[in-house]
């Protein structure tokens, strides 16, 4: 079942009437409505979308690993995914992860707010400025999430009552394998609180963009070694079913409540820079 309903539309022509908020979701987030898919050229390849209708509010729907979560974390083009809603007017972005717990009080079912990254990955198409053109840009990511949107989302789970843990720290690693017992523990000693495999360079490319952007993390099991029991994508899928229904009103009330106004996101990016639409 889709966590979010969609509305039937064609892809708009007109830029100043697309929706200015896109919600990015991960694994177990549902179909996103993607029976009403609508695919976006850009210069990187396509990207699938979806205009929908929340809380009053027009808003662009992206499943991150596809319309059938056919797509890997190291085979998501991230690039064409944030290039298109860059194209669209989309000015915020609030993407959903299911991660890996390393923290012992960031409990399966838990969510968690986050505000720095470790990158693990290796390989992955990272950037919109590779130099081909003579441009080399170099974005600041001291702080990497829009912290108006995540100050919208502590309001939202406090006023929720929901078990929501801020300045999380993400360490993503490739994937599709889990971690091993070893990395886990070494990622915790670096600081890490939970583990995922998406969301870089999917903030990264936000920033270049000059995109506001947050993230909201599911708990959906504890790190390799962590308990005696394997991991598997069963568990993870369990937990987010479990909580789609506590995300939405997160989601929802951060939609209905949260002024788009207020900070410095789209002034440290290079929107400037970016291919012709």
């Amino acid at each position: 079942m889709a966590l979010f309903r969609a509305r039937n539309s064609q892809l708009a022509t007109n830029i100043m009437n697309t929706p200015l908020l896109a919600i990015i979701g991960g694994t177990g987030v549902g179909a996103l409505g993607m029976e009403d898919a609508e695919t976006v050229r850009t210069p990187y390849g396509e990207a699938t979308i979806v205009h929908a209708s929340l809380q009053g509010r027009d808003v662009i729907l992206l499943a991150r690993h596809g319309a059938r979560h056919a797509l890997p974390p190291h085979r998501i083009n991230y690039r064409a995914n944030i290039w298109a809603l860059h194209a669209l007017g989309v000015r915020e972005v609030l993407a959903t992860q299911s991660v890996g717990s390393l923290h012992p009080a960031m409990a399966p079912g838990h969510f968690v707010l986050l505000s720095q990254f470790l990158d693990w990955t290796r390989g992955r198409a990272a950037t919109f400025f590779d130099g081909d053109d003579g441009v080399v840009l170099h974005v600041d990511m001291t702080h990497p999430y829009c912290p108006r949107m995540g100050a919208g989302l502590r309001e939202q789970g406090a006023f929720l009552a929901e078990a929501l843990h801020d300045d999380g720290v993400y360490a993503c690693t490739d994937g599709p394998r889990f971690e091993t017992a070893a990395e886990v523990r070494a990622l915790r000693q670096l600081g890490a609180d939970v583990v995922g495999m998406t969301n870089v360079p999917e903030v990264v490319l936000a920033r270049e963009a000059g995109l506001c952007y947050a993230t909201v993390c599911i708990v959906c099991n504890w790190g390799a070694g962590m308990t005696e029991h394997p991991l598997t994508h069963e568990e993870v899928l369990g937990v987010m079913s479990a909580q789609a229904g506590a995300l939405q009103r997160l989601i929802f009330g951060y939609i209905s409540h949260t002024p788009a106004l207020g900070c410095h996101c789209r002034e440290s990016g290079f929107a400037r820079y970016l291919p012709a639409r």
